[in-house]
């Protein structure tokens, strides 16, 4: 990992991104809506990459992403008393959501299950395998493991999967 060179450049493994700002065709709608408005957003990178390596153990092989520094988002769904909980979960890379004990405690449901795919996807307006935290739908929960923003830099997804 090195120091950024300017505001929005950063280089992690073999990736040096762009100012995110400078390429919002490389970001689904609802992240460049939320970057748009967001004072700190000049400090994110987007890059462009190979859909078919946007999975994380390709990101660590392809592009020399170290495992801790990248995050994933998946989003989970309980109900309690008739009223559906939905949270976007982000982990670092080397990490697994804990579905089935933490995050169903924390949304205070019996039991806890992905979302269905279609619906991830229409809800976010984001493309599967590329959901991110950033720009998620108000109305999600967002649960973020301590350790991503302890972590100088961290891969995240763009809402779309070749970036």
């Amino acid at each position: 990992m090195s120091p950024s060179t300017a505001p929005g450049v950063h280089t992690l493994g073999s990736l040096t991104t762009t100012p995110a700002l400078e390429r919002l065709d490389l970001v689904a709608p609802p992240v460049a809506a939320l970057l748009s408005s967001w004072a700190h957003a000049g400090e994110v990178g987007v890059v462009e990459i190979d859909p078919a390596n946007s999975e994380t153990a390709a990101t660590v092989d392809v592009y020399g992403v170290p495992l801790d520094a990248g995050a994933n988002c998946v989003v989970v769904m309980g109900r309690r008393d008739g009223a559906e909980r939905i949270a976007a979960c982000v982990v670092r890379g080397d990490t697994r959501a804990d579905v089935n004990n933490r995050v169903k405690r924390i949304l205070d449901v019996r039991k806890c299950s992905f979302l269905d795919h279609d619906r991830a996807v229409a809800e976010s307006a984001m493309a599967y395998g590329g959901i991110t935290p950033v720009g998620v739908p108000a109305a999600w929960r967002l649960l973020v493991d301590a350790r991503v923003p302890a972590t100088p830099l961290v891969l995240i997804g763009s809402g779309f999967r070749g970036s």
